[in-house]
């Protein structure tokens, strides 16, 4: 027997979670199709403020902000020992007259937090059964659970990940890469206090990135050559320890590693297009990259937003075909420049050839040196297109 609803969405993160509350919000029926995560993430997530505008509206922001830092300066330091070296860098948010950034997110805390949220709305209903395969047609889309059920809907959002199986089954190809890096996630204590301030040292190795937590306490993705995971992981703690201070050149003090440090290989993803038919590509179902500029759950909310906003403005999920290719034509030029940034900076941290690391070096000190740059940088880096009357207001409008 089938089940309808109004929409559907495929996967259950931090995206999927954000997209199945951003839909009921609007009093759409929502099958929120969720399976268990694989495992616990210990990663924490640099919201900008408009992402954090969006858990306002949502309802969960003030249920995690007592685990979360506010992230008031963010600053680039060259970690280098190459002939062309940056001079360093410092954004604030005073400067763009905003009392923070954004704010540190542990990624756990939220997800239990979103998932809370998404069990209590009456709008919602949950399927943990995994999705097999998909269809569609002119006036729905059917989705095929693994325990049997048969699901329609008037619309989809595809957020089930790099290795989506709903992407899979409609027929939209993405363009994958990889990097030789590993990124080492942690969190640590430390003796001086971080004054809300993220600090990112450009490495050979690419980024090692420094990002508060409530009192002096931080997190870190530390970017490292895969073959080198291994050893790292088996130092001894006090050992590790004092490689995190001595790579921080001790600007927090001492260190403490605390918990579990836990791998992930980088690696980049974008689909060729972000919808077809009914379905709209959402998170890192659509695109990935490495954690570089904090753009990377911040580009999935916004694509939530527009994935909303783009229905309202069709009348509608029964309008959901006008919705998607409004979408995929909006969307483009946000992902693919932000994905092509990302992956020219990563790139020009491990490249040897000295032209591309003195571009790299005169690109950060123009930023420096610049006020009106730096200024520039620092609005489109919050908000794409932030001259227009854009995404940021009509979705704060809506949702």
């Amino acid at each position: 027997m089938q089940q309808h609803h109004d929409i559907a969405v495929v996967g259950g993160g931090l995206a999927g979670s954000v997209a199945a509350l951003a839909a009921a919000a609007e009093g759409w029926r929502v099958a929120f199709i969720a399976p268990a995560p694989p495992r616990q993430d210990g990663r924490t997530t640099a919201l900008l403020s408009e992402s954090i505008d969006l858990l306002s509206r949502l309802g969960v922001w003030e249920d995690v902000r007592g685990v979360s830092a506010p992230l008031r300066t963010m600053r680039i330091l060259d970690g280098t020992s190459r002939l062309f070296r940056a001079p360093p860098v410092s954004f604030r948010s005073s400067e763009i007259d905003l009392d923070a950034f954004g704010y540190n997110i542990p990624n756990q805390p939220l997800f239990y937090v979103l998932q809370e949220a998404t069990r209590k709305s009456d709008l919602i209903e949950r399927y943990e059964s995994p999705l097999v395969d998909a269809e569609q047609s002119d006036g729905a889309v059917t989705l095929f659970l693994e325990d049997g059920t048969e699901l329609t809907v008037l619309a989809a959002l595809a957020a089930d990940g790099r290795g989506s199986r709903l992407r899979e089954a409609i027929g939209i190809r993405v363009k994958t890469w990889t990097y030789p890096q590993t990124a080492l996630v942690m969190n640590f204590s430390h003796g001086i206090a971080h004054a809300d301030t993220s600090t990112e040292f450009h490495t050979e190795q690419g980024p090692f990135t420094q990002v508060p937590l409530p009192g002096k306490r931080s997190s870190l993705v530390w970017a490292v050559r895969p073959e080198d995971v291994d050893a790292i992981l088996a130092l001894p703690r006090e050992t590790l320890n004092r490689e995190v201070e001595t790579r921080m050149r001790s600007i927090l003090g001492a260190v403490e590693v605390e918990g579990k440090v836990q791998a992930w290989p980088l690696s980049s993803l974008i689909a060729d297009s972000f919808g077809t038919g009914r379905t709209m590509l959402v998170g890192e179902t659509g695109h990935a990259f490495p954690p570089i500029g904090a753009q990377g759950l911040n580009l999935g909310l916004r694509d939530i937003m527009q994935a909303v906003s783009t229905i309202l403005d069709a009348g509608g999920p029964q309008n959901a075909a006008e919705a998607v290719r409004s979408f995929n034509r909006q969307r483009r030029a946000d992902v693919t420049s932000r994905t092509a940034g990302v992956d020219l900076l990563n790139r020009a941290l491990l490249s040897s050839f000295l032209p591309v690391q003195a571009l790299r070096a005169g690109g950060l000190a123009a930023l420096s040196a610049i006020p009106p740059l730096r200024l520039l940088a620092m609005r489109e880096g919050m908000t794409p297109g932030w001259r227009r009357s854009g995404l940021a207001k009509s979705g704060s409008q809506r949702l």
